[in-house]
């Protein structure tokens, strides 16, 4: 018998290692300094696990002076071929560039630890080869990664002070935040990685018990898993890594369905040391994809210019713009900003007034659409998901409006939830929804977030506070913003009994609204 796994894997690796060296060959000019040829090698990493990897150094490159290195983690089941486009790029410029495979996928050895600390001892050891094996400069080392690599980036730059500057792209600082937001497991995004690490990597077996235990929602492993994830999350290593003082960018999407912008932009406001955050529309990954094929790309641009400040000390000017740089998903250029609380200069509030009960299980037709697919959509053609405010059946749902505003609201950072729910069972989910909504009643969606809850008792009311994910949206004159709230989203897992119901209440004491920050006109 064969191995089937095995063999598409091999068979994937060949296929999408092609399509990336096609990409490089195809999207880089013919530049008079061009980088040394590519070297694959194997390095060994934590505990001698064979780490794959490749090597670019600047043309020339004799020994007889040293250049900035810069280290690449690979993506969560990509390659280590993925970046050899940017690395090609860079190593022009006159850095030495290292690339590698994350353990536990594709030709790497060991298994899966989604950023524990073998995978950071790892990153270490590979600062360690370059600096015994090319002309790479230690005193002036940067790391840089999409996703997985973007997470380990930070990590290894918290836990290793040779790390001076890390491009944290499409990454996530707080693990659980990302897919277990609002207590709610994201289904979809979890799926996403789980298949994936399936067929391109090996997972271990710790990381398959808190597969299995995310998707039963075992509330009996619920704090061992978020135990897990603070290990995995360079936000708690805020202040070893504020006390290394490593230059910190970080780049992510409005849209991303795996590690959403909030948990970033909580992150940067944490750092002490140069930092810099941008934000743009598309979904996980998707702003750096062009620049993956050597395409011009802001993401990569920028990368570029931050790591030709940091290590190499050019005066490029991008230590004097305003750090923290957004893109509307309504179109039009960058917006600056001197830091993120500075983003929504002001808030308004729509009041959820009344009582209301909806009932569960069923799915309204309010979404939050398709992990990767629907903010693509948003990214390319301005098409988020859409639901018609009117025909929204209020059996399953519960629908609050604004008046028409007569001037156009450009919604900046997050809005956010405070109402009075009662339920009926002791746990539940309910998923709140904002929607620009148009003279013919079709809303559009701004935004989402879960919520759910245990151990309440029936009949009794309590608070809800609910962080919607920040965005940039620019609701039109003419149109209202509607906050629709339901109980079932395929993005997420609903916690509803059956039959179960929920009631919104506005106490005259405690008014219950959403609210929604505005840029300064």
């Amino acid at each position: 018998m064969g191995h089937p796994r095995k063999a598409l894997r091999t068979t994937t690796v060949g296929a999408v290692s092609a399509t990336l060296i096609a990409g490089s060959a195809l999207g880089l000019a013919p530049t008079a300094q061009a980088a040394d040829a590519v070297r694959f090698v194997d390095i060994a990493g934590d505990g001698g696990t064979v780490l794959k990897a490749n090597v670019i150094t600047p043309a020339g490159s004799d020994g007889s002076r040293r250049y900035p290195l810069l280290v690449l983690p690979t993506s969560w089941g990509l390659p280590q071929v993925e970046y050899l486009a940017q690395a090609q790029k860079l190593a022009n410029s006159g850095y030495v560039v290292v690339s590698y495979n994350v353990r536990g996928f594709w030709q790497s050895g060991g298994e899966i630890e989604v950023a524990g600390p073998p995978d950071t001892a790892d990153a270490s050891k590979v600062i360690d080869w370059a600096l015994a094996n090319t002309p790479a400069d230690a005193q002036h080392i940067g790391m840089a990664g999409v996703s997985y690599g973007a997470g380990i980036s930070l990590l290894a730059a918290a836990h290793d002070k040779r790390v001076k500057a890390v491009a944290a792209l499409s990454g996530w600082a707080d693990l659980i935040d990302s897919i277990y937001s609002g207590r709610t497991q994201h289904v979809q995004a979890a799926a996403l990685l789980d298949g994936a690490s399936l067929v391109t990597g090996r997972q271990s077996a710790e990381i398959r018990q808190i597969f299995d235990n995310f998707y039963a929602s075992n509330l009996s492993k619920e704090q061992e898993m978020i135990d897990w994830g603070k290990k995995r999350s360079a936000a708690t290593y805020v202040d070893q890594l504020n006390e290394s003082g490593a230059a910190v960018m970080m780049a992510n999407a409005w849209g991303d369905t795996v590690f959403s912008p909030n948990q970033y932009a909580d992150f940067y406001e944490k750092l002490t040391g140069p930092k810099r955050l941008e934000l743009r529309p598309g979904d996980h990954a998707t702003a750096e994809l062009t620049g993956l094929f050597g395409l011009p790309n802001d993401v990569w641009t920028d990368t570029g210019r931050w790591f030709d400040h940091y290590l190499k000390g050019a005066d490029n000017g991008i230590d004097r713009e305003q750090p923290v740089q957004l893109k509307s998903r309504s179109g039009g250029g960058y917006e600056g900003y001197p830091d993120w609380k500075s983003v929504g200069a002001t808030r308004k509030k729509i009041a959820l007034s009344g009582t209301t009960t909806i009932h569960t299980n069923v799915d309204s037709g309010a979404d939050g659409g398709i992990v990767f697919l629907s903010s693509i959509l948003d990214q390319i053609a301005q098409a988020p998901p859409v639901a018609s405010i009117p025909l929204l059946p209020r059996r399953w749902a519960a629908v609050w409006q604004s008046e028409k505003y007569p001037t156009a609201q450009q919604v900046r950072g997050t809005a956010k939830l405070h109402t009075t729910l009662t339920p009926t069972k002791e746990s539940g989910t309910l998923v709140a929804y904002l929607y620009d909504v148009g003279p013919l009643g079709l809303g559009k969606l701004v935004s989402n977030a879960p919520y759910t809850f245990h151990g309440q008792a029936p009949g009794k009311p309590f608070g809800v506070d609910l962080e919607l994910f920040s965005t940039a949206y620019d609701v039109p004159a003419g149109h209202r913003l509607a906050l629709v709230v339901d109980t079932v989203d395929p993005l997420y897992i609903e916690h509803n009994p059956s039959g179960a119901q929920l009631t919104f209440s506005s106490p005259a004491n405690d008014p219950s609204y959403v609210s929604f920050p505005l840029r300064e006109q």
